[in-house]
């Protein structure tokens, strides 16, 4: 627990914690932004202050993730299940599309496109409860896909792709919403990357997109409507509408807290040390045992079982007792899960493993 604050050690897999940093500057700048004599929040999102806050943001984002020139960035509502709508609407053009099935977000998306086309699922991990990745060095492609659809780390699983599919050409789409600025990534490997910042970015109601420029679209189907239109939120610079304000400037000012951390290098390194910390425990643990081949772990999201239900809950209602809160897994997975976002400090994965063994050494 933050004594400071009183706050505890939130493993929440989102809305989830954010840097401590980045509240205290939201603390001190809440009333009066730089001199301006209002709230971020009640700014207009056509005055020049919030101009250089959204274009700052931009920036510092392509920094941090080197994002080359001809990729647009955008700043939408929504949420990843928005996404799931939109990617096919705008990307099919021969109406077949190839989805990789690894866990239910991908499965949502996988259900939804079909309203708009030929979907298929080429490879999934359903067979083991999406507990690791299949082997995608050389599927099925569909030889007139549109693109390949992948989500890259999935939350309610604790997997993540460590090796992106062979596509064999086609164009990559990935949901990177619980992995998104966990570790470098190589943006000129897909065609479209989305992720929902309340995971590991900022608070719930940001989406954002990158996007190679030559998907965006001038002959999308009449019947498309105009906020479903990449095109229309790139042409604007994210400010067709009035967009999530409050939720970017938050956004904004964790892409500074990670450039004065180091940047996604350094972010890497600091996560790899906290999994390591707690998968090294589950796996020499008698009481509690890890849910995900070793191969496919996650390092943003760590489930775990007792093989009890009421052990389960019993160590659920303890850690909560210790400051160390949503720690439930997912209705559908049962048993426990640990989200060790980017925020999350080492001292809370360090208090999470001192508990689980006295916890342990108490109940075998």
């Amino acid at each position: 627990m933050n004594q400071k604050y009183n706050r505890v050690y939130n493993f929440s897999a989102g809305p989830a914690v954010l840097p401590i940093e980045v509240l205290e500057t939201a603390r001190d700048e809440m009333l009066n932004y730089k001199n301006s004599g209002m709230s971020v929040m009640e700014m207009s999102h056509r005055s020049k202050t919030y101009d250089e806050i959204i274009k700052t943001a931009e920036r510092d984002l392509r920094e941090l993730m080197n994002i080359p020139d001809n990729y647009k960035v955008l700043f939408l509502q929504g949420g990843a299940h928005l996404q799931f709508s939109m990617v096919p609407i705008n990307l099919l053009k021969n109406g077949v599309a190839d989805y990789i099935v690894t866990g239910q977000w991908a499965k949502k998306a996988y259900v939804e496109a079909q309203k708009y086309g030929k979907i298929n699922k080429i490879a999934t991990s359903e067979d083991k409860t999406f507990s690791y990745i299949p082997d995608c060095s050389d599927l099925n492609i569909s030889p007139d896909a549109d693109y390949v659809y992948i989500c890259e780390n999935n939350t309610i699983y604790g997997t993540k792709f460590h090796t992106l599919p062979n596509t064999k050409g086609k164009i990559l789409v990935s949901d990177m919403s619980s992995c998104f600025l966990s570790e470098p990534v190589d943006v000129t490997k897909y065609g479209l990357i989305f992720a929902g910042v309340q995971k590991n970015v900022g608070p719930a109601g940001v989406q954002i997109v990158i996007i190679r420029e030559d998907l965006l679209r001038d002959d999308l189907p009449s019947w498309c409507p105009t906020m479903l239109n990449y095109k229309i939120h790139a042409d604007n610079d994210s400010l067709y509408n009035t967009p999530p304000a409050y939720g970017i400037y938050i956004c904004g000012l964790v892409f500074k807290w990670l450039k004065k951390l180091g940047g996604l290098e350094k972010m890497k390194e600091l996560n790899e040390k906290k999994a390591k910390i707690l998968y090294d425990f589950l796996d020499k643990s008698k009481l509690f045992k890890g849910t995900v081949e070793k191969n496919s772990r996650s390092l943003m999201n760590v489930p775990f079982v007792t093989g009890n239900d009421e052990m389960d809950k019993k160590f659920i209602e303890a850690a909560k007792n210790e400051g160390l809160v949503q720690l439930k897994g997912h209705r559908t997975v049962g048993g426990m899960r640990a989200s060790i976002y980017n925020a999350m400090p080492i001292e809370g994965v360090v208090k999470l493993v001192e508990f689980m063994e006295k916890f342990e050494k108490e109940n075998i």
